[in-house]
């Protein structure tokens, strides 16, 4: 049920055809928000969405850009602007990702994925920004990932990107707090999307996959939403350059320590804790 934290706030979210991107939007239209749905390739998707948002009585257009090119990047603010009469957040969440062992990564792999995931992150809160002060202030959610803070092989690049982001949002933060518009980011772990249904096939079971994680579950782009949601809002007013891990608990639990659904049959600290 909507609260309407974001009744007459003007957003953009990127890559929101799909995913986590898609989730989000539709978790801020949920809450009175007008949304522009920028994509790259899925008109599909973000077309949808934007239907959906309409026939619930929302406003929503979708947007094309290609952030292979950082002056599109750059220009969708305005473009956004444009049409909702103004920006008051920008959810920065485009992003792709690919797998490659180290040794036999391309420049042109290298130069792709940092183009999408950073430059073009980078130049659409610049974009967005420059709006926002203007307008007397504002709030920009970037998502970077938890593999800024775990590794899983054969993703250094896309690790490499998500790293960054998170020290670009906390340096970029100081410098526009003074300018009234707030800058956080989310890491988000495991949220089942689309293109992963598609690449684990049929026999996929999630529900089996969800039971690895402590939460229990596999999260949903919603989940995201939510999340975004709480940061561009003023409830989040005094957090400011952080990072907020949303995984159910994915990084928090300690590797290689057996099921940690069962209680562990050693007794840890026999000759020197009490009671062991």
């Amino acid at each position: 049920m909507s609260r309407n934290r974001m009744s007459g706030k003007k957003v953009l979210v990127t890559g929101a055809g799909t995913g986590i991107g898609r989730g989000v939007a539709l978790e801020f239209a949920r809450e009175g928000a007008s949304v522009v749905l920028h994509y790259s390739h899925s008109r599909s998707g973000a077309a949808s969405a934007a239907s959906e948002i309409e026939a619930a009585g929302g406003r929503a257009s979708a947007l094309a850009a290609d952030f292979r090119d950082a002056a599109q990047a750059r220009e969708l603010p305005a473009r956004a602007a444009e049409i909702l009469g103004g920006l008051d957040v920008l959810v920065n969440n485009a992003g792709i990702t690919m797998n490659e062992r180290f040794l036999d990564t391309t420049v042109e792999q290298f130069d792709t994925l940092v183009a999408v995931n950073l430059r073009a992150m980078f130049f659409t809160a610049q974009g967005a920004a420059e709006i926002m002060v203007k307008a007397g202030g504002g709030s920009i959610v970037n998502l970077s990932s938890v593999h800024a803070y775990a590794a899983i092989t054969e993703h250094a690049v896309y690790a490499a990107t998500k790293a960054a982001i998170v020290g670009f949002t906390r340096t970029v933060s100081v410098e526009l707090i003074q300018r009234n518009v707030r800058v956080n980011a989310i890491a988000p772990g495991w949220i089942l999307v689309e293109n992963q249904r598609d690449l684990f096939g049929p026999d996929f079971d999630a529900e089996e996959a969800g039971r690895t994680l402590p939460r229990g579950y596999i999260g949903e782009g919603r989940d995201i939403g939510r999340l975004a949601v709480f940061l561009a809002s003023e409830e989040s007013r005094y957090i400011v350059g952080q990072t907020i891990i949303c995984d159910g608990g994915q990084t928090t639990l300690l590797p290689a320590t057996g099921d940690f659904r069962k209680p562990d049959p050693l007794k840890w600290g026999k000759g020197y804790v009490p009671g062991r």
